[in-house]
């Protein structure tokens, strides 16, 4: 099913405000359009998993959390996308979601974000 397609279904079972839909929309045109460089990075900083044994749960939210920490940073500050990202990994993932994603995300932290390398 294509992105708009699913965006405007999700719309139509909860509606969102304008404000919330746009972002909304950002986020997943985001993430579709940087895929690849999401992809790469997770597959660099999830060394020890090869990227098509990440579970899918976990490759989402990694790539929405990275979009956010990396092309749409002005819209949410990093600790902010980790936090959140933890929090989805936490309800909606299995029982090494949360740790996983933490680590990811703390990798890409401690290795892009801090040291001034962010796109």
């Amino acid at each position: 099913m294509p992105a708009t397609t699913a965006l405007r279904r999700s719309h139509d079972d909860v509606p969102m405000s304008g404000e919330k839909a746009q972002r909304a929309a950002r986020i997943v045109s985001g993430v579709i359009g940087h895929r690849d460089e999401l992809d790469s990075l997770i597959d660099e900083m999830a060394d020890r998993l090869p990227l098509d044994q990440i579970a899918l749960v976990d490759l989402t939210v990694l790539r929405i959390a990275l979009f956010e920490m990396l092309f749409d940073n002005d819209a949410v500050r990093p600790n902010t996308a980790v936090r959140h990202a933890v929090t989805l990994a936490k309800r909606f993932g299995d029982d090494g979601s949360r740790r996983f994603v933490s680590g990811v995300l703390g990798t890409v932290t401690r290795n892009r974000l801090q040291a001034g390398t962010a796109e």
